[in-house]
């Protein structure tokens, strides 16, 4: 029988296991002092993987989050081609995809039967095939030419919080990998990139205080029924599933927007009604993670005009957003690595929302923790 180790629900357990299981997924694959990540699971050839053309991502909820933030990954740092579908809907659109690709497949259980039908179209028309699971020898693992492991520990909780930060930190090894491979950085590069990876942990801890401001915020919004989700570039799918997470739990319905979208339609929607939770956090070594920041501001201000309470996903040294807003701080982090750290007070919010409202946390209605059928 899973013990809860003290903590009242799994899933707050879980959300408390994050620094160990990004840990043990990271540490293992990589050398600091060498530079060099060490993925011996791919069995891909170092060949093919300098002559791939384009990268498809298949997954399905939380894990199809993941695939977005690592499309902009590796984007960002190898400049291939990636695309990401859903696993649900990916043998409806007849994928143009072959020899050459790769399709990498995530599910935190294996058995998910969607991805796994996903990933057998994808390997009938010639494309290699890269698994990202939490269990060992599961039907994705070992159907596929190469596994990636999250090593996060079994989740209890049907709504998925640890196995979702390590899938984002594999996928960042994978970039870094696959960036090694085809030459894309030097040794020291390569250090640095992992250095602030294994950082994470221990920002996620620091991440982990925030609990009782949370808390907090549960106890002020509890009594709402519909949120807005908001992020920019590769913070939008954390904004996606911050909203998916309170809807499991908390039965509260909630959408994950892209900040610009908003004036495309949903700006008619916000009024004192309507709280939003937007992320705009800062890493100030980079310029474009700067004019988001920038054009994230002046959408607050004009959402705050518009009379909406707003929480505020904010780097630690923040004061003006800390004026304007309901502010949870945020470590500094690389732009890419930020979005491991603003999921978790996210979670936290769902799950003390939840509580708040008096649900079954771990086993909300309706859903099941591994969808076996279609």
């Amino acid at each position: 029988m899973p013990d809860k180790g003290g903590f009242p629900h799994f899933m707050i357990k879980e959300i408390f296991e994050q620094p160990q299981g990004v840990c043990d997924t990271v540490e293992p694959r990589v050398s600091l002092n060498e530079g060099v990540v060490l993925l011996d699971d791919i069995r891909i050839s170092a060949d093919e993987l300098r002559a791939l053309r384009r990268i498809n991502i298949v997954a399905s909820g939380t894990s199809r989050h993941a695939g977005m933030v690592g499309q902009y990954m590796i984007q960002e740092l190898v400049n291939i081609p990636v695309d990401v579908d859903y696993a649900s809907e990916f043998e409806y659109r007849n994928p143009l995809i072959g020899p050459g690709e790769i399709t990498i497949v995530i599910t935190q259980s294996g058995e998910t039967a969607d991805t796994t039908a996903a990933q057998r179209e994808a390997k009938a028309k010639g494309s290699r095939t890269v698994a990202i699971s939490n269990v060992k020898d599961s039907t994705i693992a070992r159907e596929a030419d190469g596994v990636l492991y999250t090593l996060a520990g079994p989740e209890i909780s049907i709504a998925s919080t640890k196995a979702f930060t390590a899938q984002m930190a594999v996928l960042f090894l994978f970039a870094l990998y696959l960036g090694q491979v085809r030459g894309k950085f030097s040794r020291e590069q390569r250090r640095l990139y992992i250095k602030e990876l294994l950082e994470i942990p221990d920002k996620l801890t620091t991440v982990l205080d925030t609990a009782p401001t949370c808390e907090r915020l549960a106890e002020r919004y509890h009594a709402f029924d519909d949120f807005l989700f908001m992020g920019r570039a590769v913070h939008y799918p954390v904004a996606m599933d911050g909203a998916l997470k309170l809807k499991e739990v908390s039965y509260i319905h909630a959408e994950g927007y892209p900040t610009g979208e908003t004036k495309h339609g949903p700006l008619a929607l916000i009024d004192e009604k309507l709280p939003i939770v937007i992320i705009a956090t800062r890493d100030p070594d980079d310029p474009g993670s700067m004019l988001r920041y920038e054009k994230t501001v002046a959408n607050i201000k004009t959402f705050k005009q518009q009379g909406a309470s707003i929480i505020a996903l904010t780097s630690a040294d923040d004061d003006e957003l800390a004026r304007l807003t309901d502010a949870v701080p945020i470590p500094r982090a690389h732009e890419l690595l930020l979005p491991i750290l603003e999921i978790v007070p996210m979670q936290l919010f769902a799950y003390y929302m939840a509580v708040r409202r008096g649900l079954d946390v771990d086993k909300p209605r309706h859903l099941v923790k591994s969808v076996v059928v279609e």
